[in-house]
């Protein structure tokens, strides 16, 4: 069996989705010495994924979300003839190989599309209509971007797979010299509250913002907020929320953290705060959890899949709400050890060797129909 993954993505965005790329190839070379597996990268990308006799690099000129990526994709490919080709990033090429599968994340830009411009909102909602209709089969990486697949595509359940993400292994619980190493590093302070992810709109940092304000009026000694990760689109408008509720000495933006660093950010955090309004999965607070960081997240989306019992749960949209279970967390010394406790058992739940095995089992079943 020949098989193809596009990790194209990994040169252009860092994140979820190319961190789910990213760990299915390595743990896939762990899992499978028999099968031919090609990685497609683009031709500048220098990084070499997962060594091995039974996997090789093919390289592509072709520019990942280019308006016409579907038709030059597949012109590249066609000589090596892939049995099946695995599109980590939802949009398969029109040919270049017996069997398409693909990743849907999630549906943002059907739910949130006033989080995205315009532009790019067309072009997703027209690409991830086409991509469900020509794939053979769709993995998704929860129930709750499965529901939407479902309801709003019409996709039938049994073209559909489950596979959750798993959580890498340096995300654990680290002695307080190497936290404090790292504290010093990136000129953190010895106790903070913590968001992580991309700066745009969907996140809902204006709303942690919000939360953290009416916090300050009650709670003086309030920690500063570190909220770390890189700019997306429409950003700007987190920063001027930031200036006008009088923030800038309180937020510490954190940008384009190295993840040799992250664990450490992790753990030097009093709680990780994620009001996202909604996720296909929501990697940032299970990585907390593996650190030992209690949660506050969302009650939408797949968060409460992700978080279980081991998290307190929020409306998004209601800052007061934020607010109140933060102040919880910090006085609450009961209730920040019962999260810690509980979120490091649920997040060994998740591993990418079992994402692995599930794609390697679809892959299977795919080439044999």
């Amino acid at each position: 069996m020949r098989i193809g993954i596009d990790a194209r993505l990994l040169y252009y965005r860092p994140g979820g989705i190319a961190e789910y790329t990213r760990r299915v190839i390595q743990q896939l070379a762990e899992l499978d010495h028999e099968t031919d597996y090609s990685v497609i990268h683009h031709s500048r990308d220098n990084q070499t994924l997962a060594p091995g006799p039974n996997f090789r690099r093919i390289n592509s000129f072709t520019p990942c979300h280019h308006r016409l990526e579907r038709w030059s994709l597949p012109i590249e490919l066609l000589r090596y003839r892939f049995d099946v080709l695995h599109s980590p990033d939802f949009i398969p090429p029109q040919g270049g190989a017996r069997r398409r599968v693909i990743t849907v994340h999630d549906l943002h830009f059907f739910h949130y599309p006033q989080f995205m411009t315009a532009d790019s909102r067309r072009y997703y909602q027209d690409q991830i209509k086409w991509a469900v209709q020509t794939a053979d089969h769709i993995l998704t990486l929860s129930q709750a971007t499965l529901k939407d697949l479902v309801e709003l595509l019409h996709v039938p359940i049994e073209k559909t797979t489950i596979h959750l993400m798993g959580v890498d292994p340096i995300f654990m619980p680290l002695p307080e010299a190497v936290i404090a190493e790292y504290r010093t590093r990136l000129g953190l302070p010895d106790t903070y509250l913590l968001f992580v992810g991309t700066f745009e709109p969907r996140k809902n940092i204006t709303g942690l913002l919000e939360a953290y304000h009416l916090l300050l009026a009650d709670l003086p000694d309030l920690p500063p907020l570190v909220i770390a990760g890189r700019r997306g689109w429409l950003y700007e408008d987190i920063f001027v929320r930031a200036e006008q509720l009088k923030l800038n000495n309180r937020v510490i933006w954190l940008e384009d953290v190295a993840l040799e660093a992250l664990p450490a950010v992790y753990n030097g955090a009093r709680v990780l705060v994620f009001p996202s309004h909604y996720e296909g999965f929501g990697l940032p607070p299970l990585e907390a959890m593996a650190c030992g960081t209690p949660v506050i997240t969302s009650n939408c989306s797949s968060l409460p899949e992700v978080v279980g019992q081991a998290g307190l749960l929020v409306d998004p949209d209601s800052p007061a709400e934020i607010a109140e279970a933060i102040r919880q967390v910090l006085t609450d010394s009961q209730l920040h050890e019962r999260l810690r406790t509980d979120g490091l058992v649920q997040a060994a739940k998740f591993t990418w060797l079992k994402t692995a095995e599930i794609a390697l089992q679809v892959y299977h079943h795919v080439s044999a129909s």
